[in-house]
């Protein structure tokens, strides 16, 4: 199982980078939401689903990502320099939690859905998250942990009932993660 961290300060590929982490507690969503913009990289990172390419990383891109407290799940809402959305990523976690120096990280349990723009769903990586069970990596409390949050996040999102598609639209839009956590402190500039 691997740690992975919000503002992916080891991330190699981008060379200059904003992160900002904010805790949010409304009516929608309780947990931190991050926004980690690109302002330089090596190279743009590409993904292939179903025999679609798209890039999901390039100089002024910006993801904003939910840490919903309490879930075993973690989401990122990947924006394009033009500020169109390109994917939703949802990766499964065991547990979540934030650093002394507020960044939020998670537990990665291997299984991820991602969701297009145009609305097809892709569920990955169940055969690395086999692979873990059988090689003791994970616990079988662990696995059925795993599938099972995947397929209540494939039912939310099957019945529309998924609220980060249009939470992080939203967010994006009205410049949620470029102000409102900006104002709120806990801004980290990385370069």
């Amino acid at each position: 199982m691997k740690r992975k961290f919000g503002d992916r300060a080891n991330w190699r590929r981008v060379t200059q980078r904003q992160f900002k982490s904010k805790f949010v507690e409304s009516e929608l969503f309780k947990g931190y939401v991050t926004s980690y913009s690109i302002h330089a990289l090596r190279d743009p990172l590409w993904k292939t689903y179903g025999g679609h390419t798209f890039r999901i990383a390039d100089k002024g891109y910006t993801w904003l990502q939910y840490y919903p407290k309490g879930a075993h799940f973690v989401v990122t809402a990947m924006f394009d320099d033009q500020g169109d959305i390109v994917e939703w990523y949802i990766d499964v976690c065991k547990t979540q939690g934030v650093t002394d120096q507020g960044v939020p990280w998670f537990d990665d349990l291997y299984l991820d859905i991602v969701v297009l723009k145009n609305g097809e769903v892709f569920l990955l990586d169940e055969d690395e998250l086999d692979d873990a069970l059988s090689r003791g990596l994970i616990t079988v409390r662990d696995y059925d942990m795993a599938t099972e949050t995947a397929r209540e996040v494939l039912h939310c999102i099957r019945e529309h009932q998924f609220p980060y598609f249009a939470m992080s639209l939203d967010h994006y839009r009205t410049g949620f993660a470029q102000n409102d956590i900006a104002r709120s402190g806990g801004e980290h500039d990385t370069v």
